[in-house]
């Protein structure tokens, strides 16, 4: 595994249990990284996304006040918001399907399952740093563009074909069965 120097990032930590906002953080300045921004609910992290510049936000799905995809859905739906196209990693004990699917279609960059595991989340920085996503607007969606890769063997209908005439392309400057089933859902 290689490792990169990512002490200049600025990371929003968002999850209402203290005890996994300090695994996070000790994980997270394990990494390297020293600016760390937390926030215990839904409503105070969004409120330090509108005030701070933050390069990724990892935020629970179950939070009190704002739940981790209304966040992510306010977060992607507010033009004005100086980081609207924050990469998003989102945690959650509760890997259904639907769930996944759900935070997903909310704007989320990336998906992991707790229990964390330190590497874990250390790929999804790096992917997300290394690998950004660009952004599409739809008539339905804005987020990050919900394909890893194109492949040419996909013999499938294109879902977008019809939506072309309103697809944008945004250039973003500014890895268990739930890590497999984010990887199918993300492409």
């Amino acid at each position: 595994m290689r490792i990169i120097d990512l002490s200049a990032l600025n990371i929003l930590v968002v999850d209402s249990n203290q005890y996994m906002l300090k695994i996070i953080r000790t994980m997270l300045r394990g990494f390297g990284i020293v600016n760390i921004r937390e926030a215990n609910d839904g409503a105070v992290a969004l409120e330090e996304l509108n005030t701070h510049l933050i390069d990724i936000v990892i935020v629970d799905y179950m939070l009190e006040t704002l739940n981790g995809v209304e966040l992510v859905e306010l977060l992607r739906g507010a033009e004005d918001s100086p980081n609207r196209y924050v990469p998003v990693i989102m945690l959650s004990a509760y890997t259904e399907k639907w769930r996944i699917e759900t935070a997903r279609d909310a704007g989320i960059t990336e998906f992991l399952k707790k229990p964390l595991c330190a590497r874990d989340l250390y790929l999804r920085i790096v992917e997300t740093i290394e690998r950004p996503r660009k952004f599409i607007k739809t008539n339905r969606y804005f987020g990050p563009d919900r394909r890893r890769h194109n492949s040419s063997s996909y013999n499938g209908v294109e879902r977008r074909k019809s939506e072309k005439e309103n697809l944008t392309d945004i250039d973003n400057t500014d890895i268990n069965n739930a890590k497999e089933l984010a990887d199918e859902l993300f492409g």
